[in-house]
C-alpha cells in the first residue's frame, strides 16, 4: 500500500503554479517514486473532502492558492449542526498553524482529478459536515439522506464506488463499503 501526499491540485505538474507542492502527486506519479509499475496496481483509492480545504492567508497578505466558491466554517456549522468552536479548533495547518479556508465541494476538481488519477474507489471524509448525525452512522444506511444523495451524485459523476466513507475525525468512524 503506497499512500500520496497532498492533492493532484497541488501537483507541481497539474496545479495551479505558483500554489503547488514540489513533486507530482498523482497515484502514477506516487508509483512511479515507488518503483511500482501501473500493471501491479489493483486499486487506486482517490480521498475527497466534503468541503475542500487551504491553508488560510499568509501574514503578507497572500493566498495559499484558489479555491472554487468560498465558504465560512460559520456556514458549515449552521448546516450540519457541528458545533463552529469545534470546526475552528479542527481546522487549522498542520505545520503552520493557521487557520484554514474552505470552499464548498468542487465538481470540476473532481472530475480533473478523476482524469489524472484514474482511481478505482473513492473514499470520502468528513461525512459528519454534511450533518453531525452521520457520526453515529456505522452503516451506510444510517447516514442522513442529504449525505445519501451527495455519495449517489459522486458515484454517478465518478463511474467509481465512494468504497469508504469517514463519519467523524477519528480511526473508528470509518464505513467500509469495499467490495474487495
Amino acid at each position: 500500500m503506497l499512500e500520496g501526499t497532498q492533492g493532484t491540485s497541488l501537483s507541481l505538474h497539474h496545479g495551479f503554479y505558483p500554489y503547488v507542492t514540489s513533486r507530482a502527486t498523482t497515484a502514477a506519479a506516487c508509483m512511479a517514486e515507488a518503483g511500482i509499475a501501473a500493471r501491479h496496481v489493483r486499486h487506486v483509492v482517490m480521498v475527497c473532502r466534503t468541503y475542500p480545504i487551504r491553508v488560510g492567508d499568509s501574514v503578507d497578505g497572500r493566498t495559499s492558492g484558489p479555491m472554487g466558491q468560498p465558504i465560512t466554517f460559520q456556514e458549515i456549522a449552521g448546516r450540519s449542526g457541528v458545533p463552529l468552536s469545534e470546526l475552528e479548533g479542527t481546522e487549522v495547518g498542520s505545520v503552520s498553524g493557521r487557520p484554514r479556508r474552505v470552499a464548498e465541494f468542487d465538481w470540476a476538481q473532481l472530475r480533473r482529478s478523476l482524469l489524472l488519477n484514474g482511481p478505482t474507489d473513492i473514499a470520502l471524509t468528513f461525512a459528519d459536515y454534511l450533518g453531525v448525525d452521520n457520526r453515529k452512522a456505522y452503516r451506510y444506511e444510517q447516514l442522513n439522506d442529504a449525505t445519501l444523495r451527495f455519495i449517489e451524485e459522486i458515484e454517478k459523476v465518478c463511474g467509481v464506488p465512494v468504497s469508504m466513507i469517514s463519519t467523524a475525525f477519528n480511526d473508528r468512524n470509518i464505513i467500509d463499503r469495499r467490495m474487495w
